[in-house]
């Protein structure tokens, strides 16, 4: 069985106010041609297809419209699509069964009393389980076990097994993701490797945006990274990964697909912090035909001057590149000695590191019940506004 796996679209991301349905537009395409010169079995998508769950009937369609496209492009092919953290499971639901019509598998929640429905066979090639991502408390004990123990069953020809998830694997790269630890990224408390059993040949994740392979089980899960990088911080090549299952048990052959670049996002400098004359002169000598995003990585001893924004923005005018933001660090001397945060500083904060700073700010005691309180708060607020 041939696939091509990716993950994390997220369509309809907007980077600082600007709209990205170009850029979109053409990773799509960039997948359509992928399908085309590979020919895959199975296209997996493993989660956030889409930036939020109520995402705008213009990035519906766009999706809507791509599917279609590969439908044409590759007739038998078979699409399945799980819902992400970013994503409505119930959008999901309520199209299954229209989806289905075009070949693509739409799976949005974990149904618990009919587990073999999130079973898809390739007839003649595998088998795909397709598990979305669900909050823990949601998700059986045991669960991914028992659903390989039923392929198992019905696994005759010892044809190749692929598993689907979209979560945080613990022991993963986090590269490029706000408000992670060791422990959770993404607003997603991060799982061992041994949730998922030992029953599939290649497990397609979802989620972390960096591409890589999850060391323990022998090259075997992968996360595809996002095909299109959603943050500057994300300064690694994006692609989708081709993989080849010989048959069961067999080793998977995998290779990278490139995904065209249409704006880059690029800091200045870099990879680290420069004083603002330093950041300001890198801007001003951008190249003004190249099309990119641009972020500078400012650092200060207290605050940016003032206007510097408005001067930013008038060393782009003119040019193909866009101004998004001033990405500002205080000295280390200074962070000692103030407690005062940036703007910065403060978006790249968790709701759990503000709460513990409000804590201690009031003279409260955070501690790891409350904290374990806090997440399940949170986790529920996120869970309620996937589910509309």
């Amino acid at each position: 069985m041939k696939i091509i796996h990716t993950s994390d679209l997220h369509l309809g991301h907007t980077l600082y106010g600007y709209d990205r349905t170009v850029e979109q537009a053409a990773m799509l395409a960039a997948i359509r041609e992928a399908v085309e010169a590979h020919s895959p079995d199975v296209l997996v998508i493993s989660g956030d297809v889409y930036h939020t769950s109520q995402p705008s009937a213009t990035v519906q369609r766009m999706f809507a419209e791509a599917m279609v496209e590969l439908r044409r492009t590759a007739p038998s092919m078979e699409i399945v699509v799980t819902a992400g953290n970013h994503d409505s499971g119930a959008r999901h639901e309520v199209f299954r069964e229209p989806w289905r019509a075009l070949g693509v598998h739409a799976v949005g929640a974990v149904d618990r009393d009919n587990p073999e429905s999130h079973i898809i066979e390739i007839e003649g090639k595998g088998f795909v389980i397709a598990v979305p991502y669900a909050a823990p408390r949601n998700i059986p004990e045991d669960f991914f076990t028992r659903l390989t123990d039923i392929v198992a069953e019905r696994n005759a020809g010892a044809l190749p097994v692929v598993m689907m998830a979209h979560t945080a694997v613990a022991g993963s790269d986090f590269s490029g993701h706000d408000r992670a630890t060791e422990l959770t990224v993404g607003g997603i408390d991060a799982v061992s490797l041994d949730t998922f059993g030992s029953g599939y040949d290649y497990l397609a994740l979802g989620h972390i945006h960096c591409p890589q392979f999850v060391d323990g089980r022998g090259r075997r899960a992968r996360y595809s990274g996002s095909p299109l990088a959603v943050s500057f911080d994300e300064a690694y090549p994006h692609s989708l990964t081709l993989v080849e299952l010989p048959a069961r048990g067999a080793a998977p052959v995998t290779s990278l697909i490139e995904v065209p670049v249409v704006r880059p996002l690029v800091s200045l400098p870099a990879r680290e912090f420069a004083p603002w004359a330093e950041a300001r002169a890198l801007l001003s000598d951008f190249p003004a035909d190249i099309p990119a995003y641009i972020r500078l990585n400012v650092e200060v001893d207290d605050f940016l001057p003032a206007g510097a924004r408005e001067e930013a923005e008038e060393l782009c005018a003119g040019k193909e590149c866009r101004f998004c933001v001033i990405n500002a660090r205080r000295t280390a001397e200074a962070s000692l000695s103030r407690a005062a945060m940036t703007v910065s500083e403060f978006r790249s904060a968790s709701p759990a590191e503000i709460a513990r700073m409000y804590a201690a700010d009031t003279g409260l005691e955070f501690d790891d019940d409350l904290a374990a309180m806090f997440s399940e708060v949170i986790e529920s607020v996120n869970e309620d506004s996937r589910q509309q």
